[in-house]
């Protein structure tokens, strides 16, 4: 199991993704992602924030992600584990596991 606490982001906005036609809100993306890393690894550390990019940010770094996604350089939801684009749009689980495990999560199932 790792020590250290993985930051994981999930940038969006109440309106849905214009090019994520039947996709979820991203809002539910990061309900449906704490639920599934909380399954598939009880008991180990991270963090897990929605920022809505359509208020205001105060913290900078996270500002110029949203930003970004505003200019429409990123679909959103945009999900971030340490800094780090895993997806956008649709995401999938696959590529979230696969770079928890890379941190050092272990999953329950093994």
């Amino acid at each position: 199991m790792t020590e250290q606490t993985i930051a994981i982001e999930i940038y969006g906005a109440s309106v849905m993704c214009a090019s994520c036609v039947n996709a979820p809100s991203s809002k539910d993306t990061y309900e449906w992602l704490q639920a599934a890393i909380d399954r598939k690894y009880p008991e180990q550390p991270y963090q897990i924030t929605y920022i809505d990019i359509e208020n205001p940010i105060e913290d900078e770094r996270r500002n110029q992600w949203a930003e970004r996604v505003k200019d429409d350089e990123f679909f959103y939801p945009l999900v971030l584990i340490n800094n780090e684009i895993i997806g956008e749009g649709y995401i999938q689980l696959k590529p979230v596991f696969k770079e928890l495990e890379k941190l050092g999560f272990e999953p329950m199932d093994k």
